[in-house]
């Protein structure tokens, strides 16, 4: 399996850091800071390792109901392609500590399954449990609500992902993400709003200037015969790319993304008009 592969490869850690065990002490929860030091065993060892699966195996039998380690134990199966063992160890979480381990989920079917539904409901599910804001992906790069709105996007309900994103650049202590105001110009773009579709393509250049945000400003502009523009901007897309400033991800591919095949497909198709 192609996705198995890069998961091999790509080592990086994707979960969140082992819980400070000395809070657990101070709570009265004895067992629980049993298990945590035990699962602390893990460090230092790889993923896929006897070493680092025993020491989460040894904290899961002292404490049934510590979900930490049933995410953690998750990772080599994730990486390795058993999707199967890992939603089985993910789905236990959950169900322990929902609002710890939802996030992780539902962020993992969308970028990995492109479970998009089950992201959905995760997402929400979260939300509803949430009296502060939940937070990003595990990668940092995007809010949970713009992943929310992306698989909204993904469904064919793109009013709706355009609503969801423009909600969350409007609160007052929201930072805008490396790549959202890309992923809005795309989706007015894809609905012939092009006075919108520019205005976000052009403010994501302010945020994080990327070949996708010049490649899909120039094809707005080829859309609206201004040939000179697009022209322009492809040529600026493609300068981009080869200086590898681009969507990137190391696990998968993400949603927007293009190639320079894309580039000079569509600087062929400028040249071309009159």
């Amino acid at each position: 399996m192609k996705i198995a592969l890069i998961l091999t490869i790509i080592i990086p850690a994707i979960l969140k850091s082992q819980p400070n065990c000395e809070a657990f002490l101070y709570y009265g929860d004895s067992l629980r800071y049993k298990a945590c030091k035990v699962a602390e065993k893990r460090e230092g060892y790889y993923q896929f390792s006897k070493e680092y699966q025993a020491a989460l195996d040894e904290a899961i039998a002292i404490d049934p109901g510590f979900a930490f380690a049933y995410e953690a134990k998750s990772t080599a199966y994730l990486k390795s392609g058993d999707f199967v063992s890992w939603i089985e160890l993910m789905d236990k979480a959950v169900a322990l500590n929902p609002k710890e381990h939802l996030s992780y989920r539902g962020w993992c079917r969308y970028q990995f399954f492109r479970d998009y539904e089950g992201a959905i409901r995760d997402i929400e599910k979260l939300d509803s449990l949430s009296k502060y804001d939940i937070g990003h992906s595990v990668n940092a790069h995007y809010h949970l609500h713009v992943a929310r709105a992306l698989c909204y996007k993904a469904l064919g309900q793109k009013e709706k992902a355009i609503a969801i994103i423009e909600h969350q650049l409007a609160l007052s202590d929201y930072d805008p993400g490396l790549f959202d105001y890309l992923h809005l110009g795309v989706l007015y773009l894809e609905l012939d709003n092009y006075q919108k579709a520019e205005t976000s393509l052009i403010k994501q250049q302010e945020i994080n200037d990327l070949a996708e945000n010049r490649y899909y400003l120039g094809m707005l502009y080829k859309a609206t015969k201004q040939k000179e523009k697009a022209h322009r901007e492809l040529e600026t897309a493609k300068q981009k790319y080869q200086k590898e400033s681009w969507l990137f991800d190391p696990y998968t591919e993400p949603m927007d993304k293009i190639y320079m095949e894309d580039i000079d497909q569509a600087l062929s198709l400028i040249d071309k008009m009159d």
